[in-house]
């Protein structure tokens, strides 16, 4: 009996002994896991932006330093609210597109990235939605017309290998976006569907589907529809102008 009392005593103090060197590591390694995250997901940002990189370079060929002076010195960040105001004291890339679904819109806050380039302007907008088994996001950037993509990234939780996964994994998925247009020859918001079948020939709101991906094709649709008509207000507010910038409107 004794000895099993010392069993006891022992593990219970290798247990605590576990767990706060688990702890420690925890915290002496998390700052720099917060610095992986933050260029991850500005990788993620460029990726929709990829064809305008200098040289022609690829963003997965870009160092760690090399994706922050990006940021630096070409990107814009503006946050903005569902009506379309801009929110002062906010950093767009600290906002968190996952915690923002679960508010109420009136609540919700947006990203929104404006990359420049050789005089050039695009406008990256950040969405978020539902796929087969999780949730599923990405990035479109739009030329200064705020109509023409120029490109997209897009990523997922737990898409099935091979199918819904391909929205990441197949780089001729995003590049079917490019060129496509989030309005019709009436001015009228329609978006960028994903078609079961294959797009229609010639039109410039459809893509070819995923085959085998319906139930996630169908997910990136709406996310689409749903998550660009989000930054409509603000869009709006940028057009007729004769050069859309956010220059003067820029957080600090």
């Amino acid at each position: 009996m004794e000895n099993n009392r010392y069993v006891v005593v022992f593990i219970l103090i290798l247990t605590a002994a576990v767990a706060v060197m688990l702890t420690g590591l925890r915290e002496v390694t998390k700052s720099q896991a917060e610095i992986n995250e933050d260029i991850f997901n500005k990788r993620a940002i460029l990726k929709a932006v990829e064809n305008h990189l200098d040289d022609g370079k690829k963003v997965d060929d870009l160092s760690d330093d090399d994706v922050l002076k990006i940021f630096e010195e070409k990107v814009e960040q503006v946050a903005i609210d569902r009506e379309g105001n801009v929110l002062e004291g906010v950093l767009a890339e600290d906002i968190d597109m996952k915690k923002e679904r679960k508010k109420s819109a009136e609540e919700q806050q947006l990203p929104l990235f404006v990359y420049n380039q050789s005089g050039s302007t695009f406008y990256i907008l950040s969405i978020r939605g539902n796929g087969l088994w999780d949730e599923i996001w990405g990035n479109v950037a739009l030329e200064s017309d705020l109509n023409t993509v120029t490109g997209a990234s897009f990523d997922h939780q737990a898409e099935t290998p091979g199918l819904g996964a391909e929205i990441k994994d197949n780089p001729s998925f995003p590049a079917r976006f490019e060129g496509k247009k989030i309005y019709n020859n009436s001015g009228e918001y329609v978006s960028i569907t994903v078609k079961k079948g294959g797009a229609e020939d010639g039109n410039p709101h459809q893509v070819d589907g995923i085959t085998g991906a319906t139930v996630t094709a169908d997910g990136v649709s709406r996310m689409l529809y749903e998550g660009i008509k989000n930054y409509q207000p603000y869009l709006e507010s940028l057009k007729g102008k004769e050069k859309p910038s956010v220059q003067g409107m820029l957080v600090e």
